[in-house]
């Protein structure tokens, strides 16, 4: 703003005294003068304006940088689409098991708590970066439906819920998770780090689910379509990434390599789930 004001005066001084001379006038000396006096001090308060503002833009370089990862990292795709229409599906499938058998027998409140914890930490930026609003919509979802769940299975169906079966110590996830955070990340801020955080966890979150059906031997079938449904969110955003490579030429080796591990960890429960609960038979995880 001030480089085109100065440019503009710079201009109209110029020509007035033409313009001046023109009609019949004389031209004054004070013109060329003033013309200099105000072009320096435009210079100088845009000297200074540069000053001033470097440490503001320094201050906004990391938001800049993280809004253009997001954009870079949600474009959408039918890949990702159905990625999350499978997410959601699952997080039904849960909520409608808890609620209408009354009962969260079969189902990890640590695994819950653990994805209650990753929504928390990956969508602080909700308040401060708009994305879309389909982006925040599913945000707000997910914060909301892993808050119920957590309340439902401590607090108002609690009596149902299984302490003794549900022993996985979440410890050996969260604080490898967090060091490796803190290790491995795009840029060494508090927003990033937790957001590395939260991909870290995500990829884990699910074991103490697994180790708790592996205890008891076989899962109800609403639990494994839950899982089913669950494993099959990050088998397709594996897809999202294959996809965006090939065709944008984008990836990012963090989301990646996490979706990779938890792919993985589903790999037995798929075989499983397909060749029994498929045809009608229970679900049996080996201990």
């Amino acid at each position: 703003m001030y480089v085109a004001t100065s440019l503009w005066l710079s201009l109209f001084l110029s020509f007035v005294p033409t313009f001046y001379v023109h009609i019949g006038g004389t031209t004054p000396k004070s013109f060329s003068s003033l013309a200099k006096q105000v072009k320096i001090k435009q210079i100088i308060q845009f000297g200074g304006q540069q000053i001033r503002s470097s440490n503001h833009e320094e201050k906004k370089h990391f938001t800049l940088k993280s809004k253009k990862r997001t954009y870079e990292s949600l474009r959408m795709n039918i890949f990702r689409f159905a990625g999350d229409l499978s997410h959601v599906f699952a997080i039904i499938i849960l909520l409608l098991k808890i609620w209408k058998t009354r009962s969260c027998a079969g189902i990890s409140g640590k695994s819950q708590i653990l994805f209650a914890v990753v929504y928390l930490t990956r969508y602080l930026d909700l308040f401060t970066t708009y994305v879309s609003l389909y982006n925040s919509v599913m945000k707000v979802l997910f914060l909301a439906t892993s808050g119920a769940t957590v309340y439902l299975m401590y607090v108002k169906f609690k009596a149902t819920y299984d302490h003794n079966h549900d022993s996985f110590r979440i410890e050996f996830l969260l604080i490898p998770c967090a060091l490796l955070s803190l290790v491995i990340n795009h840029d060494f801020t508090v927003m990033e780090v937790l957001w590395t955080f939260s991909i870290y966890l995500e990829s884990v979150a699910i074991l103490p689910q697994l180790f708790l059906v592996s205890k008891t031997g076989e899962a109800e079938s609403i639990t494994s379509h839950y899982l089913f449904a669950l494993g099959s969110y990050r088998a397709l955003y594996l897809l999202n990434w294959v996809y965006r490579y090939m065709v944008e030429s984008h990836y990012d080796l963090i989301a990646i390599f996490a979706g990779v591990v938890q792919t993985i960890l589903y790999c037995d429960f798929f075989y499983l789930y397909i060749t029994k609960v498929l045809k009608g038979k229970k679900l049996q995880l080996p201990a």
